[in-house]
């Protein structure tokens, strides 16, 4: 597949030699950088990458040429390719200009010239636009495929640990009687065994049937073992906070290390749309915000260990190892618990057996796609859940939300509400509760009891998707440190009891505000008693706990 395309206009000759050679000394390896000395010449290119089936992922386009300027090049390109990121460069006089550009042509950013030094002023821009069009580029698939069957458990984990890896893959239902070709056709390339699904199939030519996530990880590159085995800061679980953490550790010189056992971005990764988080007027995805810090976390350093798991920790006088799922050990001065939390189980005959077959924990968007015509009930009055019910309602003809309160508002943010509010095909039933679950290979009905009139009723559907509480997973530090009744990991003021420190706690100071009964292991985000459940609660106590870790650090 041809490279895609960072395409500079400019009249000034020796102004476009400038740009293009900026732009190949930065990004040659993976596009193709073309240059036009006109707006026409521009669109000329333009039409004839269209007609290849070429892609174009960035136009920076000066303002000022005759004949054609930049805004009016950029209003006419948007025509051939609206998801390319659009950049005018003007002189210090032009911001009239860009004024015009942000509302003809919809720019995404302006940059003065002169633009020296690029490290400084022209590439940290296009690295950001351009890691932004990278995430929502869909190439012509030459990627992972997925063959299996819609209500297999096994192929929905699958296709979500993918997901929520940000690995781009094509599912193929081999139920679906338009793919029965295909099927056929991809199964006798790979020469595996069709009766033994799911099964992957990847561009090399290799096969998996029924992989475990460890073997999709270990093939797809995936890291889960350390480099080296002690670190300064160790964090366990990859949620806003611990991603937080990671970034301020490294980028403040800590050797650092984070461990994720599913995918990074938690909980928060899974949200289909965040419009409340700082410094995103649009909103963002919850897989969005992950890859960004992921890719944040990477460029300060960071090593992220992920699907893998720890399983234990050990106090060794200055040292805090902690052990991982397949018996390895890692080291480390400083250890913070960033596990965040897991959905509640739905606790009604029928759930536990049609988990993965129609009944899904969290938003489920893998499937929200099949759902054309159907109707999805969800379980929840959170913002999880008023999130999931606004991407479900893209797609299915109903979206119904069962609340067991009397309303959303003491549980939901009230700009979800006022959205749900006016998003016709979603429903809000209240003081309503699921009491069983019915299929035999899949859900296909649900009995609701009305807690106002006490009458149960059962409806047909395909999706049921719950968010309902949260639970710690914290059951791997027993005896090691303190927590609350429900498992959530005591810190700081909450250890003080009578004024007195944690029993066996040995300096002569009282513990830091985020850290544990053991010095030197400390926890943030929603795994903390008493944390707010909210994004940018997490990113925010994940960074106070490098700052904590530092003066920690300067004690030992």
């Amino acid at each position: 597949m041809a490279k895609p395309v960072l395409l500079t206009v400019d009249d000034d000759p020796e102004v476009l030699r400038a740009v293009e050679r900026d732009l190949r000394h930065r990004y040659a390896e993976r596009y193709r950088v073309l240059r036009a000395d006109s707006g026409a010449a521009a669109m000329e290119a333009l039409r004839g990458l269209k007609r290849r089936g070429d892609s174009v992922a960035l136009l920076l386009v000066d303002q000022r040429m005759p004949q054609m300027t930049g805004v009016e090049f950029l209003g006419q390109a948007m025509a051939l390719f609206p998801n390319s990121k659009r950049v005018l460069l003007t002189a210090y006089a032009d911001t009239d200009a860009a004024i015009r550009a942000i509302n003809d042509a919809r720019i995404h950013h302006y940059l003065l010239k002169p633009w020296d030094p690029p490290e400084e002023h022209l590439y940290p821009v296009l690295d950001d636009l351009l890691d932004d069009w990278m995430g929502s580029f869909r190439p012509p698939f030459e990627g992972v495929r997925v063959l299996g069957t819609r209500w297999s458990p096994h192929s929905y984990a699958i296709r979500d640990f993918l997901t929520r890896n940000q690995a781009p893959y094509r599912w193929v239902d081999v139920e679906t009687a338009d793919q029965v070709a295909e099927v056929r056709r991809l199964v006798d390339a790979s020469g595996a065994n069709a009766a033994n699904l799911p099964m992957v199939l990847f561009p090399d030519g290799a096969s998996l049937a029924d992989p475990s996530v460890g073997q999709l990880a270990e093939k797809l590159g995936l890291r889960v073992r350390p480099e080296v085995a002690f670190y300064d800061l160790v964090i366990v679980g990859g949620g806003p906070a611990g991603l937080a953490a990671a970034v301020y550790g490294a980028s403040e010189g800590l050797s650092t290390v984070m461990i994720e056992m599913e995918a990074p971005g938690g909980q928060a990764g899974m949200s289909s749309r965040i419009e409340n988080y700082l410094g995103f007027p649009s909103g963002l995805s919850g897989s969005d915000l992950a890859r960004r810090a992921v890719a944040q976390a990477r460029r300060f350093g960071v090593e992220i260990l992920s699907p893998q798991q720890v399983t234990g920790v050990r106090v060794e006088g200055p040292s805090r190892i902690v052990k991982l799922a397949e018996g390895a050990d890692i080291g480390c001065k400083v250890l913070l618990i960033a596990t965040g939390v897991s959905y509640r189980k739905l606790d009604v005959p029928g759930a536990e057996r049609l988990q993965g077959c129609g009944v899904y924990y969290g938003s489920a968007m893998t499937e929200a796609m099949s759902c054309q015509g159907e109707d999805v009930y969800i379980v929840g009055g959170a913002n999880s859940a008023g999130q999931a019910a606004m991407y479900f309602s893209k797609y299915a003809r109903r979206v119904v939300m069962l609340v067991r309160g009397a309303s959303l508002s003491s549980t939901m943010s009230q700009y979800l509400i006022d959205q749900i509010k006016k998003t016709p095909n979603i429903q809000v039933e209240t003081h309503s509760q699921v009491v069983e679950i019915h299929g035999d290979t899949h859900l296909e009905a649900l009995s609701i009891r009305c807690g106002d009139s006490g009458k149960t009723d059962t409806v047909p559907t395909n999706i049921l998707s719950i968010f309902i509480g949260a639970e710690p997973n914290t059951d791997w530090l027993t005896n090691v440190v303190e927590r609350d009744e429900r498992g959530f990991i005591l810190t700081g003021p909450d250890l003080m009891r009578d004024g007195k420190r944690p029993t066996g706690w040995p300096l002569g100071r009282d513990p830091f505000w985020p850290e544990t009964s053991v010095p030197g292991i400390f926890a943030a985000g929603d795994v903390r008693h008493g944390s707010v459940k909210r994004v940018a609660s997490g990113v925010g106590e994940g960074s106070i706990a490098v700052q904590f870790t530092h003066q920690y650090l300067s004690e030992v």
